[in-house]
């Protein structure tokens, strides 16, 4: 008799399993660069800004976790989109995903090398780049069970590098290094919460990942909200060390703010835990982006907006093998020639895009499943709406083009393959 379940992603994610997904999405490039780009344009006031930017994060977080608990598929938004919006609105969330997180999975993992070449210069950072590539590929492969574990690996070390940091940190802060506060005002704040807005996603992740998560009505809710609040909380106290210990015109100096604040410390080995967890932090959004991104193809690949292939599950793993596979080809190509610059571009406009479609998705809900009212994801949507204008048009521009690409690969798939009733 043929096993059924073979034909369905394994739901072995725990509570645990979850924020840890989370927190290895989220706490990654953001931490340790984007601090140092705030800190030039708002000054020490950049601390504001970033809880600014938690909160519309924790809105929007807070709209995916409803969704969730209510569609527990892969795919995330792309899910919500279709069934609450039109078929147009879901394709644009998926689609916009895929070039995001593909574009950026070549750039952290051309970051992991660089890092790691820093503690154990065993081979050129290029090589140790291509082989975190197909080691987290092939541990995306063999099970959601062996990558959740392995990313709580990856997550711990991450956390318990950044921790020691604060509280090596502490007794070095000098109270003169925030003063002035709010050097450039008002708008220097908002252009701070902009920018730090992108260093809190990838709480979306766990809902993309919903599928593989047991009881996801109670766990995802619990999962998004513990992972947004730790990662306020964590950045928020980083980023007061880092302004106490060196001041906000060398962090703005720097593209790698915090190994300048260890380095002014003089705690034993500080300056390799801090290389070590930005290493790990790399590894951790890596492979959380290798699950995302394989997940986010088995939605599209079930509603033939990508090729039937992306719909086929390992009977034995359990796993999308073929989106994992082809995930892994993808990173490494970019990991090889350099990420497509006009791509990352995009990014902001993207994720902004992504988000948006979500909140929009969960006012649709009715209001029998809407756990938290209707005022969550309308401040998240007037979040995404005022940053997004914000964007410089070329940015703007440069995303309209990567979607109409995508709606013209999406005519012609559904020309070869007749869309599921």
């Amino acid at each position: 008799m043929e096993d059924t379940n073979a034909k369905e992603l394994l739901r072995a994610l725990t509570l645990k399993d979850a924020v840890g997904v989370g927190l290895g999405a989220i706490i990654g490039a953001g931490i340790f660069v984007v601090t140092g780009v705030a800190a030039g344009v708002s000054g020490p006031a950049f601390i504001v800004g970033l809880i600014i930017a938690g909160i519309i994060a924790a809105c929007n977080g807070l709209s995916s976790a409803q969704l969730a608990s209510i569609y527990p598929q892969s795919g995330g938004t792309y899910e919500y989109g279709y069934r609450l919006l039109n078929p147009y609105f879901g394709f644009s969330a998926g689609w916009m995903f895929l070039v995001s997180k593909l574009s950026a999975a070549g750039v952290v993992a051309i970051g992991f090398g660089s890092y790691f070449y820093q503690l154990v210069p065993i081979a050129s950072p290029l090589a140790i780049s291509v082989f975190a590539v197909i080691f987290l590929t092939a541990a995306n492969y063999f099970g959601i069970k062996k990558a959740g574990m392995l990313n709580l690996l990856i997550v711990s070390i991450t956390l318990l590098s950044l921790l020691y940091l604060v509280f090596s940190g502490i007794p070095a802060v000098n109270s003169e290094n925030f003063r002035p506060f709010a050097p450039f005002g008002i708008s220097g704040i908002a252009e701070a919460s902009a920018l730090l807005f992108f260093a809190f996603t990838g709480y979306a992740r766990i809902a993309t990942l919903a599928e593989e998560v047991r009881e996801p009505e109670k766990t995802i809710p619990k999962a998004v909200i513990i992972t947004i609040f730790t990662a306020i909380l964590l950045y928020t106290a980083v980023s007061f060390v880092a302004i106490g210990v060196i001041g906000t015109e060398r962090m703005a100096d720097s593209k790698s703010p915090l190994q300048v604040v260890a380095g002014a410390l003089t705690s034993p080995a500080i300056n390799t835990v801090i290389t070590i967890g930005a290493s790990t932090a790399m590894l951790g959004v890596l492979l959380s982006q290798i699950l995302g991104i394989s997940r986010m193809m088995l939605a599209m690949g079930r509603r033939n907006d990508l090729p039937v292939v992306f719909q086929s599950i390992h009977p034995a793993y359990r796993v999308p093998h073929s989106g994992i596979i082809i995930t892994g080809i993808i990173v490494l190509s970019l990991t090889l020639t350099g990420s497509f610059e006009f791509i990352i571009r995009t990014a902001s406009f993207t994720i902004l895009l992504y988000y948006s479609i979500t909140n929009i998705a969960a006012l649709k809900q009715p209001r029998r499943e809407q756990i938290y009212g209707r005022s969550i994801p309308a401040l998240g949507l007037a979040g995404c709406l005022i940053m997004s204008v914000s964007l410089p048009l070329n940015v703007i521009l440069s995303g309209i083009g990567v979607l109409i690409a995508g709606f013209v690969l999406r005519i012609v798939l559904h020309r070869f393959y007749s869309p599921k009733e």
